[in-house]
């Protein structure tokens, strides 16, 4: 019954356009082996043999959304530098749209570089800027965001908090959007929380929920009041391992989660809302767009490393279920 309804449901995705909007990373990764102790400090000494770069942040939505077939725009920011190229190349490979990208002289390209000896992490290093982005970049932003919101069927914000998403961007898009009659789907952080007023779903943690919210009586009541106070259609507040607490119209639901074995949990959220997303676009109810979003996200938690979602591993993960 669940795979027939998929099957409807799916049969719709590569008919839509989706317009990311958010902070881009680049996820580096240093692969290789310690056999020795530096003469110089108290460190391994890690022989490289591999150098991988993959898709980070608003990029690894966009590239969920492009694995499960529909039609990505990916407007954000990057430095003219070479990490801003490998980023554009892996976009290209991946088939999504990129012309439309910020790109700074004055800003690099936010890099995340993680050094693994024996699969194991043994040091990360970050390369970014993290304050809000100039207003001149705001201007050209919200420019470009202008002149496709027509031409796209809903709008995903991905705010890392790094300074692409801020005051200014933020009610510009939103009211944009509306304008259009487009829906908005928000992974937000902390920061920004009480900025993303009047969208279609809002996603937060249940870490970063309890940061802000801090009355703490029940999630049920401290979900609602969030959700009135933003005025959200939907509230989707993840609780890791526990599953999602789901808050529409006035229900409220907990959907456990949905993995048969974990193995790395990164990337899992940005999975999350493109699936959430593009499954209600495409005429899911609440509810159902939160099964498959737990069902993609439970999926890509059993490989290692940062894999998107495709429709043969949601396929594959509904069909286990079915059975079951």
């Amino acid at each position: 019954m669940l795979k027939k309804r998929f099957n409807e449901i799916n049969s719709e995705f590569s008919k839509k356009k989706i317009l990311v909007i958010g902070d881009l990373m680049l996820d580096s990764y240093l692969w290789g082996s310690s056999e020795r102790i530096s003469p110089e400090a108290p460190v391994p000494i890690i022989q490289v043999n591999k150098v991988e770069h993959n898709l980070g942040g608003a990029a690894n939505v966009a590239l969920n959304l492009s694995s499960l077939g529909c039609e990505v725009l990916l407007v954000g920011l990057i430095g003219t530098d070479a990490e801003g190229e490998i980023l554009k190349k892996l976009l290209y490979k991946n088939n999504i749209d990129f012309t439309s990208l910020v790109e700074s002289v004055k800003r690099p390209t936010t890099v995340k570089s993680r050094i693994i000896s024996q699969d194991q992490q043994v040091l990360r290093t970050d390369r970014e800027i993290i304050d809000d982005i100039s207003m001149e970049s705001n201007e050209e932003l919200n420019s470009i965001v202008s002149s496709f919101i027509n031409n796209v069927d809903g709008v995903i914000l991905e705010d890392y908090n790094k300074g692409v998403l801020n005051t200014f961007s933020i009610s510009k898009i939103i009211n944009l959007a509306n304008a259009a009659n487009k829906p908005v789907y928000v992974d937000p952080k902390v920061k920004n929380f009480d900025l993303y007023k009047n969208v279609r779903l809002f996603k937060p943690n249940l870490s970063e929920f309890r940061s802000f919210y801090k009355k703490n009586t029940s999630l049920e009541k401290d979900g609602f009041d969030l959700k009135n106070n933003l005025n959200t259609d939907i509230l989707m507040i993840t609780r890791s391992a526990d599953g999602v607490s789901l808050f529409v119209d006035t229900d409220y639901y907990d959907i456990p989660t949905n993995a048969r074995s974990v193995h790395d949990v990164s990337g899992a959220g940005d999975t999350v809302i493109a699936t959430f997303t593009l499954s209600d676009l495409c005429g899911a109810t609440p509810k159902e767009s939160v099964l498959l979003s737990n069902f993609a996200a439970g999926r890509v938690c059993e490989e290692v490393g940062v894999v998107p979602i495709n429709l043969n591993m949601l396929i594959e993960m509904i069909e286990h279920h079915d059975k079951l």
